[in-house]
């Protein structure tokens, strides 16, 4: 392994290091919803989640049972300051798939996507801010304003 080349990867279920170079590539950009078709976004806003990484994008591939790997230092071409990517294996080499449910790169988009915003990471940093704003009263000068 390139010490250069700095990954994370979970292994086959054999326990065996497998080649990464064919399997597809999946950058948090194809779901994010504050991003446009244009910079790279692959599914509907109504379907995205906002600002996904590359953990959370691996912790419901491991959910889903499919092999991954995430690349932390590969950067998105079209953005170059979005760092990571997440490389995913649907297919076992007799063709089979890992997870039925599972058959094509915009099924797997739309799977992430929607399990993402239930993240346990995310449902925790999300819950201060709404308490927060909850129990804020109107802010502003108010009053009305000299001629």
């Amino acid at each position: 392994m390139n010490p250069a080349y700095s990954w994370i990867l979970i292994a086959d279920m054999d326990g065996e290091v497998p080649n990464i170079k064919k399997w597809i590539v999946f950058y948090p950009v194809y779901i994010n919803s504050k991003k446009t078709i244009a910079e790279g976004r692959r599914i509907s806003i109504s379907k995205a989640c906002e600002n996904p990484t590359c953990t959370e994008i691996g912790d419901c591939c491991s959910h889903f049972k499919l092999p991954f790997a995430i690349e932390i230092d590969k950067a998105y071409p079209r953005d170059f300051m979005q760092r990571g990517r997440v490389r995913v294996l649907l297919k076992k080499e007799d063709g089979t798939l890992y997870n039925p449910s599972i058959s094509s790169r915009k099924e797997l988009m739309h799977h992430v996507a929607e399990l993402i915003p239930r993240h346990p990471g995310r449902v925790k940093k999300q819950e201060p801010a709404s308490t927060s704003n909850a129990g804020s009263s109107k802010s502003g000068k108010g009053g009305k304003k000299k001629r």
